[in-house]
């Protein structure tokens, strides 16, 4: 959250009125009084200072980050049918340029795929919210992660797509509401797999701007997969659970198996 142009102004009167306070109070010659007072009054400059140099919560650049909260990953866990193996997180810290490019591949394709949804589906404000905030999001971290190319020397390079969205989007119903259902909850899955993945890839990763970059992205990652169900159930009149467990199975089973190609969201190395 930034802090914007009304909330510095009370920041600065609330200082100038207790410096202005101090004086008043030191022409009188409280002392006892005055040294209660100015030590309350340092506690509060103190905090409004703080609060003044906290960094941008959506900065460009990764170093003006606010240092990550801990986020409970247990509901996203608990959530995918699957867990990352061990053997992806090896192959991704050995080939990390593949995985850092795929994901700004994955933001920039979150974000092309809500604008095209805002275009579709304009019948509803919570749908039509939702996406605008989220394309706000994936567009701010796919220039982030651009910084974090540029950064590191890498240069772009052609990537092909992997199987893993795909193998989802097969299964999609053809007709609607069913397929806007459908496109939500694959939604979730992706957004869960993600935040799985980036915590996943934090804990063991040596650069550790990266890793402080990927327990950053979790609090936002994590939300995201809960409003895609909200949604999805929102437009459909018949309970989605089913279809989630349904979703559930292909995931899990994508994220498993042999994957030929290492992608953000492969399976496990061939």
């Amino acid at each position: 959250m930034t802090i914007n142009q009304q909330d510095l102004a009370t920041l600065q009167s609330t200082s100038n009125t207790i410096n202005n306070d101090s004086i008043e109070k030191k022409s009188v010659g409280e002392n006892v009084s005055q040294t209660v007072n100015n030590s309350a009054e340092t506690d509060i400059i103190e905090e409004e200072l703080s609060e003044k140099e906290l960094p941008e919560e959506d900065s460009v650049d990764i170093t003006h980050l606010r240092t990550p909260i801990k986020v409970d990953l247990s509901p996203v866990y608990n959530f995918l049918g699957a867990r990352t193996t061990q053997a992806w997180v090896d192959a991704a810290i050995e080939n990390l340029p593949i995985i850092i490019q795929d994901h700004a591949n994955c933001e920039k394709k979150a974000a092309g795929t809500a604008m095209n949804l805002i275009f579709r589906y304009e019948f509803s404000y919570d749908l039509q919210r939702k996406l605008a905030q989220l394309i706000r999001e994936e567009m701010l971290h796919y220039e982030q992660v651009l910084g974090i190319m540029n950064e590191r020397g890498q240069e772009w390079k052609y990537l092909s797509a992997g199987r893993y969205a795909k193998g989802m989007l097969k299964h999609k119903r053809t007709y609607e509401p069913a397929a806007m259902v459908d496109v939500l909850i694959i939604g979730a899955f992706i957004e869960a797999r993600s935040c799985e993945r980036f915590a996943a890839l934090a804990e063991v990763i040596d650069d550790e701007r990266l890793a402080k970059y990927y327990r950053y992205l979790l609090k936002s990652e994590s939300r995201h997969f809960e409003d895609y169900l909200a949604l999805a159930q929102s437009l459909s009149d018949e309970n989605i659970d089913e279809r989630v467990a349904f979703f559930k199975e292909v995931e899990a089973e994508l994220i498993s198996s042999p994957d030929a190609e290492l992608r953000f969201h492969s399976g496990t190395p061939a």
